[in-house]
């Protein structure tokens, strides 16, 4: 883990090679183990990642900061919502 400029804590995540669904997979892994409010970035080459990405945040509360195509491979920025799919409903709420 890392700090960004703003002292944001930045994970980088490369998926490069791996097929779907283990993209989105370690991702929600990722995502879990991280504090709200962190950023990763994910490094996928993958033709179905930026869909299974997207989906994820929309499923788990991520935000999805930007998603971009260049040299062959996705790079996407996600910010971890406060609560992941699954835990309690209280958690955020108060």
């Amino acid at each position: 883990m890392r700090e960004g400029g703003s002292g944001e804590i930045v994970e980088r995540l490369d998926l490069r090679g791996l097929r779907c669904p283990l993209p989105a997979l370690k991702t929600a892994a990722r995502l879990k183990a991280l504090p709200a409010g962190a950023r990763l970035d994910v490094f996928a080459d993958d033709p179905l990642a930026r869909l299974d990405l997207a989906h994820l945040c929309g499923a788990e509360g991520h935000d999805l900061l930007a998603a971009t195509e260049a040299d062959g491979y996705l790079s996407v920025s996600i910010r971890r919502g406060g609560r992941s799919a699954g835990e309690g409903a209280e958690a955020g709420h108060g």
